[in-house]
């Protein structure tokens, strides 16, 4: 199989265009998450409980909650990756104030549409991680913990979704916890299967 993908570095051009897929993946994600009232892990997770709780808006709530993570990230993994990664969280922010004014579900069963929002959800990530970006977050400071004490960052990360996921028995109804619970383990495990370092890595 050929590996050019593999070694040979995106252009500005290849770049520009995923962050673009990627990242209305993702707010799509958002916008069917946000009308049938789910949430989902990790800092988006936390700023979609806190737009509930506030009745902020998600998109100023999710970009503001990155900007520690910024510096933490430039230390840890770099100039090139923050720069993305700040592009791609404002895309997010921007085009999740956006889209309910422009897309409208008539009817929306929560079951299907918290699987919907796990797979758009992850297959935007995947778009973004092979693009050397990311949207920030957790996931940064998990990496930071793991060198500065060797717990493992996908542990940091879980404790964070168990904690988030905990305090949103709280807010939301039990079963629409439950239903969220089942999209974030769809996003998961397609990110699992998909983003793997002896198939594909990003440049």
């Amino acid at each position: 199989m050929a590996q050019e993908s593999s070694t040979t570095p995106h252009t500005a051009l290849e770049d520009a265009q995923a962050f673009a897929l990627g990242t209305a993946m993702c707010a799509l994600g958002v916008t069917m998450l946000t009308h049938l009232g789910l949430i989902t892990g990790q800092t988006a997770g936390l700023a979609v409980l806190l737009s509930y709780v506030t009745g902020w808006s998600f998109g100023a709530i999710f970009f503001a909650l990155n900007l520690p993570f910024y510096w933490l990230g430039w230390v840890r993994l770099g100039k090139r990756f923050v720069v993305k990664s700040v592009i791609c969280v404002t895309l997010v922010s921007v085009m999740a104030e956006t889209f309910p004014s422009l897309i409208r579900f008539e009817q929306l069963d929560p079951v299907l549409g918290a699987l919907l929002v796990g797979a758009v959800t992850g297959l935007g990530l995947i778009v973004l991680f092979r693009h050397g970006a990311s949207l920030g977050g957790v996931g940064v400071l998990g990496l930071v913990i793991q060198d500065r004490t060797g717990f493992r960052a996908g542990y940091v990360q879980l404790a964070f979704d168990a904690a988030l996921f905990a305090a949103a028995f709280a807010i939301l109804a039990p079963r629409m916890v439950l239903f969220s619970l089942a999209g974030a383990v769809v996003a998961n495990l397609i990110i699992a299967t998909n983003h793997r370092h002896d198939r594909y890595t990003g440049r």
